[in-house]
């Protein structure tokens, strides 16, 4: 008898007609015989509410409070779907994140899952019931309630598969696998039928929504095949695996793209050790995660350009934190916030010679220019005019046959 991990996400478990059909997803399971788990997200909408309302009584709302308030949002959905099993005839019950429990540690609404115990659920398992248990959420060494951060359910689901040596673990979504590309950035897009753990981190990292890259992280860490499928059709989905288990002789498995990119550049910076570190601990030190980095060393060797790219929503504050800095001394200074990085992600090109060549080619034919270049071994980033991407995706995508 298998045992299988269900997570639905918040547009799943949206409204009653949704959730009833998601119990007629776990009833399909049960029927053949499967133990089912099932993770459930807050309903789509409820978490956002619950964020607002905390604002409205405090800027400066407890996060200890803020957790207790965003865990009950699950704590509804799980209720509802454990109700309706036992409607149609299933032995069901709720779990909440403390009464398993799930142990959790690090700062609240960005804890990570350390243990699970899992003596009463398998117990309950065995019995023959179906277990609903609180996504996103845990308890901490001093019992208080706390969040695993936004889509935290995903790895909520993956550290239970883990715990209890779950046969299968699947991510129902409102999509029905990943893509080699943005579908609305691009129609020809095709469904990846297997993606491997590094590429689906890459993807998730580069901008595809479908999952959190530390829900992948933990995927991979701990060796959990994961399916994402669709609760809104029964098309076969995804399935995102370890490379050790099977070969692919893609080189190129899909495309990402970002929004709201900024693209800072500081010219004539006196070039000696340590003035890169003096321009970014200002940055880091206020939580603004830089990405692409490109320095240039002038002809004389004596001056540099740094060029590095942001969030758009960050460009204020890095402004201010670059002209307020005593310990740098530069010409020019000069941002742009119409960029967007676009990449190209597969483990074939480890092995492939000219992949950087035919990207460049293939955008030079359409006359998009390269801002910046970054690479990995299974990725290459551009950053472009952010006005150019939907025309990068799709000579890129033509250009390595995912059409």
């Amino acid at each position: 008898m298998k045992t299988v991990v269900l997570k639905f996400g918040g547009t799943s478990v949206g409204s009653i007609d949704r959730i009833k059909k998601v119990c007629k997803i776990i009833s399909s399971y049960k029927k053949k015989k499967n133990k089912v788990i099932v993770i459930s997200s807050a309903m789509s909408g409820v978490t956002n509410e619950l964020v607002n309302k905390s604002k409205l009584i405090s800027n400066n709302f407890d996060k200890a409070e803020y957790d207790t308030l965003l865990s009950t949002g699950e704590q509804v959905s799980c209720a509802l779907i454990a109700g309706r099993l036992k409607h149609i005839g299933f032995k069901s019950r709720s779990w909440l994140s403390w009464q398993i429990p799930i142990i959790t540690e690090g700062p609240y609404s960005a804890a990570r899952i350390n243990r699970v115990v899992s003596k009463e659920l398998l117990s309950y398992l065995k019995s023959g019931g179906i277990p609903v248990i609180t996504g996103f959420q845990g308890i901490n060494k001093s019992y208080r309630l706390t969040t695993i951060g936004r889509s935290g359910s995903d790895a909520t689901a993956i550290m239970l598969a883990k715990f209890i040596k779950a046969d299968e673990c699947i991510i129902y979504t409102d999509v029905d696998g990943v893509y080699t590309t943005d579908p609305r950035q691009y129609k020809k897009a095709k469904k990846i039928k297997k993606i491997f753990y590094d590429e689906m981190l890459e993807m998730a990292s580069l901008g595809s929504k479908v999952m959190q890259p530390t829900s992948v992280q933990d995927a991979k860490l701990n060796k959990i095949d994961i399916q994402v499928k669709s609760s809104f059709n029964r098309k076969p989905g995804t399935l995102i695996t370890n490379l050790s288990k099977s070969f692919s002789d893609r080189i190129i498995t899909g495309i990402s793209s970002t929004k709201h990119d900024a693209k800072i550049t500081i010219e004539g910076v006196k070039d000696r050790p340590g003035v890169a570190a003096s321009i970014f601990k200002p940055l880091s030190q206020n939580l603004i995660n830089v990405d692409m980095v490109v320095q240039n060393i002038s002809l004389n060797g004596k001056e540099t350009d740094l060029t590095f790219t942001i969030k758009s929503d960050d460009l204020r504050k890095t402004e201010k934190f670059i002209k307020q800095n005593k310990k740098i001394s530069y010409k020019k200074l000069s941002f742009d916030k119409d960029v967007s990085k676009v990449s190209i992600i597969g483990v074939g090109m480890i092995t492939a010679p000219g992949i950087t060549y035919r990207m460049f080619k293939a955008l030079a034919s359409k006359k998009i220019n390269i801002l910046v270049i970054s690479t990995s071994e299974i990725k290459i980033s551009v950053l472009v005019a952010t006005n150019q991407v939907k025309k990068a995706i799709a000579v890129l995508h033509k250009e390595f046959k995912l059409d």
